[in-house]
Parts: structure tokens; C-alpha cells; sequence
């Protein structure tokens, strides 16, 4: 289950939010994140209650530079382990945001 925000956050600067839900297919909690080297998003990491994980970014532009670091980084890990997944679940979360997408087509 991918679950995607646009949320006004504490300072008053529209933020993007992107989530990715803890019972989907690739099921990823902090706690395994925190088992890896992930690189983090620029506003980090963070747990809903339900411990879904969500990822923070200013803005679209923030989003899309995330997740050409993190693709270049996923390309020097072994495409068969548990970080590689994560990755690669967190990579397509990024792609299927509607607000990215729009941002991209813009």
C-alpha cells in the first residue's frame, strides 16, 4: 500500500509527503531502514502511527534529486539483498507520486 500526501507542514511551507505503508508488499518499517546505509531524504525519515513510513521533501524538485541519489547508490549494492528492495520499493514510491508525476510532465 503506497500512500501519497501533499501536507501543510509545522512552518507554514508546503512540504510533500511521501508514504510508503507498512502492510504493502514490500513492507518497510524504521526499524528496518535503520538496519541499512540508506541514504536519507533531505527532511528525513519518520513513522505514522500505524508505522507506516513517510518521507519528507521542500518540494517536488527535492523529491526527484532524492531519488537520482538513491538510484545511483542502489547501483552499488547487490541487486539480491534487503537493502535493494527497500530501495527499490522507496524509488518507485517517489515515481508513483501524483504530485512528482505532474511536476516531471511540467
Amino acid at each position: 500500500m503506497i500512500v501519497l500526501l501533499k501536507v501543510n507542514h509545522q512552518n507554514r511551507n508546503d512540504m510533500l509527503v511521501i508514504g510508503i505503508g507498512s502492510d504493502g508488499q514490500s513492507p518497510i518499517t524504521l526499524a528496518e531502514l535503520n538496519k541499512y546505509n540508506i541514504p536519507t531524504p533531505p527532511n528525513g525519515f519518520d513513522s505514522e502511527e500505524n508505522n507506516d513510513v513517510i518521507m519528507k521533501f521542500d518540494d517536488e524538485q527535492q523529491a526527484v534529486d532524492y531519488s537520482y541519489e538513491l538510484d545511483s547508490y542502489a547501483n552499488t549494492i547487490d541487486s539480491k539483498s534487503g537493502e535493494y528492495r527497500i530501495i527499490t520499493a522507496i524509488l518507485k514510491a517517489i515515481g508513483d507520486d501524483e504530485f512528482v508525476q505532474s511536476y516531471i510532465q511540467d
